[in-house]
């Protein structure tokens, strides 16, 4: 198997077995946060050295999900367009893109990763979100009265609620993403 071409990609076959054991360890992890580089081996189909080779540490693996997850945030917040149309339709589109990384965001909540994830640093999809509130709030669509760091806090606030909605209550995703678009809506609208 290829490591990596000249310019330093990972090939196709790396890159997808890397996702596999990625998206499995985050399945995994969300429930059975002591679970190990074996476990994850075996709930991504793959030979434990094979594991081992991509992540030798368990640290190292999920220092991967922590990265990985930011950089699905932010290629979220491209696939919504955020520039285009009205204010308050790029926020829903936005919200929706974001509910779909439920289990990964929550993953990153749980005590086990709390050391890898700096939430106080301020990265692009922060900015992009807050650009947005203040692009609604100049246009009419959403309150001039909510500060917008506030606004930005109310939207992730209820994302967790819609995303424990689900696990908890075992509510239709697609249900608990009306309910949360739907107070969205309602705690900005002006």
């Amino acid at each position: 198997m290829a490591k990596a071409d000249r310019s330093g990609r990972e090939s196709g076959v790396r890159s997808r077995t890397r996702r596999a054991i990625l998206d499995a360890a985050v399945t995994l992890l969300i429930q059975e946060p002591a679970a190990s580089l074996g476990d994850v081996a075996n709930a991504a189909g793959v030979a434990r050295t094979t594991v081992y080779r991509y992540y030798p540490e368990r640290t190292d693996l999920l220092t991967a999900i922590a990265a990985d997850v930011e950089e699905q945030l932010e290629a979220a917040a491209g696939r919504a367009r955020l520039d285009d149309g009205p204010a308050d339709a790029a926020l829903e589109r936005l919200c929706s893109e974001y509910f779909g990384l439920g289990d990964r965001l929550r993953l990153l909540e749980a005590p086990h990763m709390a050391d890898l994830v700096d939430w106080e640093q301020e990265h692009e999809y922060d900015r992009a979100l807050l650009r947005l509130i203040e692009r609604g709030q100049s246009d009419g669509a959403f309150d001039r009265g909510v500060e917008p760091g506030w606004a930005q806090h109310v939207i992730w606030a209820l994302l967790y609620a819609g995303w424990q909605h689900v696990t908890e209550d075992q509510a239709a995703q697609h249900q608990a993403l009306t309910k949360v678009l739907h107070t969205v809506r309602r705690a900005l609208a002006p």
